[in-house]
């Protein structure tokens, strides 16, 4: 196994991040009714069995529990994206898709058993009534939230809530010797599924979207739309991280890139025929150069965008092979609240490649593949790129492409595999360096004040020595000793990196990519290849 330390680190993060992406992943189409599935009116073996186990089961049964059990494993026996999901989790599901949710309008930590703030949205309700980064919540309405181990999912449902209800914080502030109590008023919280756009160079623009949702080609459009008026000929694309989200979000913003007429993405299933979508207009972006950045966490719609400039020799391709997700969901809603996702078709590319991965071995053999790219070091080798289907396919200008397995860019900026950053590694993979940025930042909240916004932090703000030092000994204490060598070799990566998460605290997304982008090899290698 190569590099096993990198392994050690950043294995129990990709534990957990699977198991969320498995929930989010997906591309969905809308549903060709809305009408609600019911009950079968005669009883089948699934309703039998549950009844009987209620009856004659030695100790109590969730019945609720049982089905969705049993809806899950059937659905599961399909493909890996076909899912059930059950009346209470189907509004937070949902909620990222259609842009908005209900609640007070906060960014959130636990950090020491104890509820933080890391930020209030703007204009959001607890913006409103005075909340501030750095307060702990440690009451909500009766009930005490600090010292007792509370979980995020608990922390969402306290907080969340119908639009116009109330609910009663009571906060601890550095500085303030009694318990501030707040009422804050519910309300329609946005969320934005494009995290910054900004000017790398003057010829330069760079867009991150984290999701392909309801909002997405709105904010695309104002945010690429500001950048092209101030000149730029070149555009980054960062989708990185992106699990996916709606088709036609994907299929509207490969419309403002492309020249019209050509083809973005087509899908076709055993009962469904063929559908072509095609770019209707020429794209107000088209006259950019575009650089797509990509990694094993791009997936889906993702993958859509990525696969029509690259078939369309429209850009380059940058960073890792992507997650290989090319099958489509239709939702179904069910008469409980309830509803599954089912697989109804697969997409193809322009070229013609569905670049879905294997998936017979089961859901736990698809997802943890993920976690086979790292230990097999295809992630730090750019020429060992698994392909899974060997059929060529061909772009526009005959270049030879594959399919299967994800989408393999046009260059690969692998993972850096070097034992003189193996400390950086650590402490930026174990979050120590965001705990400690939190926790300084939240310390000398008041010295921060000097910083008017999120440009003159970035152009005046440089990490001291001595705050560099106080990270090393943070980190000693959290079980990453001091390697002198090796710090040495990091100390100016590092300084940036602790900079951006420090910025991110103070003014959130605005203060922290164009810092954390200045050690991106892939960020540096788009900007150097779009001269």
């Amino acid at each position: 196994m190569k590099n096993k330390k990198f392994i050690f680190y950043i294995q129990p993060l990709l534990y957990s991040l699977l198991i969320v992406f498995g929930i989010l992943i997906g591309i969905y189409v809308v549903p060709k009714s809305q009408n609600v599935v019911g009950k079968s009116s005669s009883k089948n073996k699934v309703e039998t069995i549950i009844d009987y186990a209620v009856e004659n089961y030695v100790d109590s049964v969730n019945t609720e529990a049982m089905l969705s059990d049993a809806i899950n494993g059937m659905l599961q026996k399909l493909d890996p994206h076909s899912v059930y999901i059950s009346s209470e989790e189907f509004d937070a599901v949902n909620s990222e898709l259609t842009g908005n949710f209900e609640g007070i309008g906060i960014q959130f930590n636990i950090f020491n058993d104890t509820l933080m703030v890391v930020n209030t949205i703007t204009g959001g309700p607890s913006e409103k009534v005075g909340l501030m980064p750095g307060d702990r919540i440690v009451k909500v309405d009766t009930q005490n939230v600090a010292g007792v181990g509370i979980a995020n999912n608990e922390v969402i449902k306290l907080l969340k809530g119908p639009k116009g209800s109330k609910v009663k914080v009571g906060v601890m502030r550095s500085g303030v010797n009694k318990l501030l109590s707040f009422s804050i008023k519910r309300d329609v919280i946005p969320l934005h599924s494009v995290d910054i756009a900004f000017l790398v160079n003057p010829k330069t623009g760079y867009v991150k979207v984290n999701q392909f949702s309801a909002t997405t080609i709105d904010e695309f459009n104002a945010s690429v739309g500001a950048l092209n008026k101030r000149g730029i000929k070149n555009l980054i694309i960062d989708l990185r991280g992106n699990s996916g989200g709606f088709l036609n979000a994907a299929v509207e913003i490969c419309d403002q890139l492309l020249p019209k007429g050509r083809m973005i993405v087509y899908t076709e299933g055993r009962t469904q025929a063929r559908r072509d979508y095609k770019s209707r207009r020429q794209g107000a972006f088209s006259h950019l150069k575009i650089a797509v950045l990509m990694d094993e966490w791009s997936a889906s719609a993702s993958e859509i965008v990525a696969g029509a400039i690259q078939d369309n020799d429209r850009g380059v391709v940058l960073g890792r092979r992507s997650f290989g997700k090319g099958l489509v969901q239709e939702q179904i809603p069910l008469s409980d609240g309830s509803a599954i996702r089912l697989t109804v078709a697969r997409y193809h590319t322009p070229s013609g490649r569905c670049i879905q991965r294997y998936y017979k071995g089961g859901v736990e053999a698809y997802y943890t593949e993920m976690l086979s790219r790292y230990e097999s070091g295809e992630l730090e080798d750019g020429e060992n790129q698994k392909i899974e289907d060997s059929t060529a396919y061909y772009t526009l200008s005959g270049r030879k492409v594959y399919g299967g397995g994800g989408i393999i860019p046009d260059i690969i900026v692998p993972l850096e595999r070097n034992e003189n950053k193996t400390y950086l590694n650590a402490i930026v993979n174990l979050g120590i360096i965001y705990r400690f940025a939190f926790d300084y930042v939240d310390k000398n909240r008041e010295t921060f004040k000097k910083y008017s916004d999120a440009n003159d932090y970035i152009s005046n703000y440089q990490v001291g020595n001595a705050t560099f030092d106080s990270l090393v000994a943070y980190a000693n204490s959290n079980g990453v000793k001091p390697d002198a060598k090796k710090i040495a070799y990091v100390k100016e990566e590092l300084k940036l990196w602790l900079k951006a998460f420090m910025g991110r605290n103070l003014f959130g997304d605005e203060a922290f990519y164009p810092v954390q982008l200045q050690v991106d090899k892939t960020f540096l290698k788009a900007v150097s290849v779009l001269k």
